[in-house]
């Protein structure tokens, strides 16, 4: 049997060094020293010096989880992740993470609905996108979906125009053809449904306007003309219409922009 000869505490607050028969044997949180009562003269066997050091493992591991959950919610997926990071073993990471769980502090299912609720107000993704992200932070399907299922398509719209607004400094610059589609591209890519995608474009494009369409065309015209202004007249004309059908303009507004009804041709010369 060994004695405890000393205990003295550590720079770091909370942590104690115990030494056996005049020598460090090894540290301990406070919790450990008040579970075992661990004081000068107690005797130790080889059984409870085991029992005292599963115990500390676990303490420690309860330890980091509560400060890592202290910065913001997390998933019993990326605390049991955190814990193996810092070579918590498996039992102590179960065993911590179970007491979490227990007190409530980590709650999937609270964390999915607080998920969804911040990307309502201030994020940008789609539920689709959502969904994704919750199951990467290891979130069961059940749990999601029951999240998801208490946010209505118009929350949905309201997060896909907050995505897209940007883009409507562009009318005026693009059709308003190639301006629909980038909105739709984007919506789609940022976890939005096909009809979702398309009804907020529609709800914040809904018409074309005839002047933003007519300074759109010009500005893109012009642009096609200095880009293609070194080729032969009926070759540069070919790659004219070529781009100004790609972004999005009609046979018609391209045949008017080609036979100088947006820009006079002899303006066009000057560039």
């Amino acid at each position: 049997m060994a004695i405890i000869t000393k205990v003295s505490a550590q720079k770091r607050p909370g942590r104690y060094n115990i030494f056996l028969d005049q020598e460090y044997a090894f540290s301990v949180s406070e919790k450990t020293l008040a579970e075992f009562v661990l004081l000068k003269g107690q005797e130790l066997g080889p059984q409870k010096i085991a029992e005292i050091e599963e115990y500390e493992l676990a303490a420690r591991a309860s330890e980091l989880a509560a400060k890592y959950l202290s910065y913001q919610p997390r998933t019993v997926k990326e605390v049991t992740d955190y814990l193996s990071q810092h070579e918590i073993s498996r039992p102590a990471a179960r065993q911590a993470v179970a007491e979490l769980v227990d007190l409530g502090y980590l709650d999937d299912a609270s964390y999915a609905r607080l998920f969804v609720k911040n990307d309502l107000h201030v994020g940008k993704n789609g539920p689709t996108a959502v969904s994704r992200d919750l199951k990467r932070k290891g979130v069961d399907d059940d749990l999601i979906e029951a999240a998801l299922a208490e946010v209505s398509e118009e929350d949905w719209a309201e997060v896909g125009k907050r995505l897209v607004k940007s883009l409507l400094g562009q009318q005026g610059k693009i059709a308003k053809k190639e301006l629909d589609r980038k909105m739709q591209a984007k919506l789609l890519s940022h976890g939005f449904s096909s009809s979702l995608a398309q009804a907020v474009t529609q709800e914040l494009s809904p018409e074309a306007d005839e002047e933003q369409e007519q300074a759109a065309l010009a500005k893109q015209g012009l642009k096609a003309y200095k880009r293609f202004k070194r080729y032969e007249p009926a070759q540069r004309q070919q790659k004219m219409r070529q781009y100004l059908y790609s972004h999005g303009f009609s046979g018609d507004e391209i045949s008017a922009f080609l036979a100088g009804e947006i820009i006079p041709l002899e303006e066009l010369e000057e560039y």
